[in-house]
C-alpha cells in the first residue's frame, strides 16, 4: 500500500524540485518590493521625478534597439565598412597593358585572342544562336603572368576593369562575404550601363571558390559557402543576363581545388593555361627586360636563356633587376654578362659565404666537386655543367651548378641513373684521393638513395622482374583507402630494398672507373678550383676540350 506522505515532506520534495523557480521568483518578487519600499520613504517630489524619469525606459530600449539594427544591416549590406569595396572603375586603355607587351605565353595569348574577339563582337556570337561569354579561367603556376593576361584582355577590349583579390571576399562577420560579392557585380553593372561592357577580375580564386563543405564548427565554413553560392547566383542570374559582364579568375592552385559549380558550363567554362616560358619566350623576355635596363650589347641572351630552366617571366625579371643591382654596387654603369650570370647563382644558390679553411679541408672540397664536375660532364645525357665553386653558399661549402639543357617534362632510366652517379661523385672522389670520406656526402647520398627507392618501389626500373608502385601497398598509403597496416610481405621489401642498393652498387663502381681512368682531369679540376674558387661554364669546358674530352651532344629533336 503507497505510504501517504506529510505535509513537512511534500513541502520539502517540493522546494527539492523547483528550488531554482523558487529562488528566481523571490528574487524577482524583491526587486519590484524594493523599489515601491524605497520610493515611500522619500517625499513625494523625488518620488514623482524618479517615476517620470523611468517611465521613458522602455522608448528608449525600442529607440537604441532600431539603431543598433539599422547600423548592423548598413554594414553588412548598405556598403558599410564591412562590405565596402574600395575597388573604382579602370578604363581599359588605362590599364597600359598592350598585347605585344605580353611574352612569353604564345599559345595563352592565341586562346586569349578568341576572348578578346568575343567581348567586342557579341553581334556575331548571338547570330548564330551561340551563347555570350561569361567567365574565363586562368590557371597555371605563379610569375607566369596570368594577371598581365587579365589587363591586356581587358586593355584590347577597350572594357572597364574592377580587379579585386579572392581573399577581400572573406571575413569573420557573418554575411561580410555575400555582401562584398553583390556589392562589386552592382558596382560591375553600373559600369556596364555606361560602357557596354566590365571585367572583374578575381584574383587567387581559390580563397573564395573552393569546395563548398558541412561547417565543422565556429561557421566559418558555412560563411565560405554563402559566399560562393553568392558568387554563382551573380554569375548565372537573371540579372547579370542584361548585361555584358565578364568574370575573369585567376588561380595558382589546380583546378580541383575549385567548386565544381563554378566550373560548369555558362560560368567559368573558358580555361586558359599559362604555363612558364619555353626556350624561344626566355630568349624574348630576356630581350624585353634587358631593354628597360642599361646593359651591354655584347650580353650573351641565348646562353642565359639556356640556364634558366623552368623560370617564370617573374623570376627572369627578378634577375635582370638583381643583375642590375649587382652592377650598381661594383660601381658600372652597364650590367654585364657576368652580372646576370652572378645573379641567377645568387637566386638559385645563395649568397656566397667567404668562411675561413685550412689547406686540407679546402683541398677535399675541391676534389670533391671536381669529381662531380668529371663524372655530370662526361655522363649525364642532358645536364650541362654551368659553375663550379668551392665558396660556401647556404649550407653547402661547395656547388656544382648544372641544368638540363631544355624543357624536360619526363626522366628517362638513363637520365635517373645519371643523376645518381653524378651525386655519388663527390664521395667516390674524396675516396679515391684521400682513402676516406666526410660528412659532406650526407646530402648527395640522399639524393641518390631517394631516386634510386624510387626507381625500384614506385618505377619498375629495376632488373628483378618487379613491376608496379610498391608505395601503395604501405601503411603510410593504406590508410587512405580505410586500410589498414601494410600489405606487403617483409620479404618482399627485403628483395626491393636489395635491388634498391644493387642500383646504387652499380652506379658507384662505374663512377669509380670513370674517376680512375680521368685521375688527370681530376687532379686539373680541382687545381683549378683551388687557384680560383670558381669555374664559369666556358671554363669547364676549355679544360675538357685541351685533354680532347669533349661530349658530342644528341641531336636536337625535330
Amino acid at each position: 500500500m503507497k505510504r501517504r506522505r506529510s505535509l513537512s515532506e511534500s513541502i520539502q520534495l517540493f522546494f527539492e524540485l523547483h528550488w531554482i523557480k523558487i529562488s528566481v521568483g523571490l528574487v524577482l518578487l524583491l526587486s519590484l518590493l524594493w523599489p515601491i519600499l524605497a520610493l515611500s520613504g522619500i517625499d513625494s517630489y523625488q518620488r514623482s521625478y524618479i517615476l517620470a524619469f523611468f517611465s521613458l525606459t522602455p522608448l528608449q530600449s525600442v529607440l537604441y534597439a532600431g539603431i543598433f539594427v539599422a547600423m548592423l544591416y548598413w554594414l553588412h549590406y548598405g556598403g558599410g565598412s564591412f562590405s565596402k569595396l574600395s575597388k573604382g572603375k579602370v578604363k581599359g586603355d588605362q590599364v597600359s597593358v598592350k598585347w605585344d607587351d605580353v611574352i612569353g605565353m604564345e599559345e595563352a595569348k592565341r586562346e586569349a585572342w578568341e576572348v578578346v574577339e568575343l567581348l567586342k563582337d557579341h553581334a556575331k556570337v548571338t547570330q548564330i544562336g551561340g551563347k555570350v561569354l561569361r567567365g574565363v579561367l586562368l590557371s597555371g603556376p605563379p610569375g607566369c603572368g596570368k594577371t598581365y593576361l587579365a589587363k591586356a584582355i581587358a586593355t584590347e577590349s577597350g572594357l572597364p576593369f574592377l580587379s579585386i583579390s579572392g581573399s577581400e571576399f572573406i571575413e569573420i562577420f557573418v554575411g561580410t562575404g555575400p555582401a562584398r560579392v553583390r556589392k562589386i557585380f552592382k558596382k560591375a553593372q553600373q559600369h556596364a550601363r555606361l560602357s557596354g561592357g566590365c571585367i572583374i577580375f578575381i584574383d587567387e580564386l581559390d580563397a573564395v571558390g573552393t569546395s563548398r563543405g558541412a561547417d565543422l564548427g565556429f561557421g566559418a565554413q558555412t560563411e565560405r559557402n554563402n559566399t560562393v553560392n553568392e558568387l554563382l547566383v551573380q554569375m548565372d542570374g537573371l540579372e547579370s543576363q542584361r548585361y555584358n559582364v565578364v568574370v575573369i579568375g585567376a588561380t595558382n592552385a589546380n583546378e580541383s581545388v575549385l567548386d565544381q559549380a563554378l566550373l560548369r558550363p555558362g560560368r567559368l567554362d573558358r580555361k586558359i593555361y599559362v604555363d612558364r616560358p619555353g626556350l624561344e619566350d626566355r630568349e624574348k623576355l630576356y630581350q624585353f627586360y634587358l631593354t628597360k635596363v642599361k646593359a651591354e650589347p655584347s650580353v650573351d641572351v641565348a646562353r642565359l636563356a639556356r640556364r634558366s630552366v623552368w623560370k617564370s617571366p617573374a623570376d627572369i625579371e627578378n634577375i635582370i633587376k638583381e643583375g642590375a643591382l649587382i652592377a650598381a654596387r661594383n660601381k658600372r654603369d652597364t650590367i654585364t654578362f657576368r652580372d646576370l650570370s652572378e645573379a641567377l647563382e645568387r637566386i638559385e644558390l645563395g649568397f656566397k659565404r667567404r668562411r675561413k679553411m685550412n689547406e686540407e679541408e679546402r683541398r677535399r672540397i675541391a676534389y670533391h666537386e671536381a669529381g662531380h664536375v668529371v663524372v655530370t660532364y662526361l655522363l649525364h645525357p642532358t645536364d650541362d655543367v654551368f659553375k663550379a665553386s668551392i665558396i660556401s653558399r647556404r649550407d653547402a661549402l661547395g656547388v656544382v651548378y648544372h641544368q638540363p639543357r631544355e624543357e624536360l617534362f619526363t626522366s628517362s632510366r638513363s637520365r635517373i641513373l645519371a643523376n645518381i652517379k653524378a651525386a655519388l661523385a663527390g664521395y667516390a672522389a674524396e675516396r679515391l684521393k684521400f682513402e676516406s670520406t666526410s660528412d659532406g656526402v650526407a646530402a648527395d647520398f640522399r639524393n641518390a638513395m631517394t631516386q634510386a627507392h624510387t626507381m625500384v618501389w614506385r618505377l619498375g626500373m629495376g632488373t628483378n622482374g618487379f613491376i608496379g608502385d610498391y608505395e601503395v601497398l604501405l601503411s603510410s598509403w593504406a590508410f587512405r583507402e580505410a586500410g589498414s597496416g601494410d600489405r606487403i610481405s617483409d620479404r618482399m621489401k627485403d628483395r626491393l630494398n636489395e635491388e634498391t642498393h644493387k642500383i646504387l652498387a652499380e652506379c658507384l663502381k662505374d663512377v669509380d672507373d670513370l674517376l680512375r681512368k680521368e685521375d688527370v682531369l681530376l687532379d686539373r679540376f680541382a687545381s683549378e678550383l683551388l687557384k680560383k674558387d670558381e669555374l664559369e661554364y666556358d671554363d669547364v669546358e676549355a679544360i675538357f676540350v685541351e685533354y680532347g674530352r669533349q661530349r658530342v651532344l644528341p641531336s636536337p629533336s625535330p
